[in-house]
């Protein structure tokens, strides 16, 4: 007989094992890659299997979260199918860790959470996308747009002190080294040989660098205050490593924090001497924009 509160965790996990069979099934059906959609239906199957094996503890039927299935899917589709396999795999790992506690009072606990164990494996071994072999090229556009076009803003922001000017320079700036960041990786890639197509690699750097030139360049056109913009332009700069850096801890099991506070240092860092250097050019020369 189960206790009351292990009887609601036991709904609760049913629950959780129906969407995510349905996760996996919906997300097999949009794949190209036949090897791919076998390993989801399999686990698709699983997870059924395990919802099942509660029931059989509850004698209660379950529905799914269909919020949670159609945000996942979703999730896959914008970002990718590792990042969003492995952010729910990451709600499957610390489930495990309950399953365990359940072992006393429900045997099959153990056994499924091994199962669980193996799907995280597979997933792994299955999983091969484009975006992630090029995440190369995406850091390289996005960490050089961040130092150089934070660190120009900052250094344009007290030599010019006139948001538009601000904007139209560094919209220059940003536009032209896009271009040459694009054409080093296409270069670069070509030269390695490392079994990359060079003009995705450069389209891939060139790309990053663009987006992230509009998203800093933005305040500069929205507000009227020189010193706004440029406080609005470095916590957009930190907005965006800081989900950058998100997106490849989860998507390549790499940690979040070391990798977040370097590049908020380097880009923070060349900031603050590019706004000192504005400083004492504008003093030097005279300069009165």
């Amino acid at each position: 007989m189960l206790s009351p509160a292990t009887r609601k965790l036991l709904l609760g996990y049913q629950r959780d094992e129906i969407t995510e069979h349905y996760i996996y099934r919906r997300l097999a059906g949009m794949q190209k890659s036949s090897e791919n959609q076998r390993v989801l239906e399999r686990i698709a199957d699983d997870e059924k299997r395990h919802y099942e094996q509660w029931q059989a503890y509850t004698g209660e039927d379950a529905s799914p979260n269909r919020i949670k299935i159609w945000a996942y899917v979703w999730i896959c589709r914008i970002f990718g199918l590792t990042f969003g396999l492995k952010l729910m795999e990451r709600g499957e790992a610390s489930a495990r860790h309950s399953y365990d506690a359940l072992s006393l009072e429900v045997h099959e606990a153990s056994a499924i959470a091994l199962e669980e164990g193996r799907h995280e494996d597979e997933l792994l071994a299955m999983l091969d996308e484009e975006r992630l072999r090029y995440v190369g090229s995406v850091v390289l556009g996005l960490n050089d747009a961040l130092v150089e076009l934070t660190g120009a803003l900052a250094g344009f922001t007290l030599a010019l002190q006139n948001t538009k000017l601000i904007a139209l320079t560094g919209s220059i700036t940003g536009i032209a080294a896009a271009f040459s960041m694009a054409a080093s990786e296409y270069l670069s890639t070509k030269t390695e040989g490392s079994g990359q197509n060079p003009f995705k690699a450069a389209l891939y750097t060139g790309v990053t660098y663009i987006l992230t030139v509009i998203l800093l360049i933005l305040p500069y056109l929205i507000l009227a205050n020189f010193y706004a913009a440029l406080i609005c332009t470095l916590a957009t700069a930190v907005s965006i490593i800081a989900m950058f850096n998100y997106y490849i801890s989860v998507a390549k099991s790499q940690p979040f924090k070391k990798r977040f506070a370097e590049m908020v240092g380097v880009s923070m860092g060349v900031a603050a001497f590019s706004f000192l250097v504005g400083l004492v050019l504008r003093v030097f020369f005279g300069v009165d924009v």
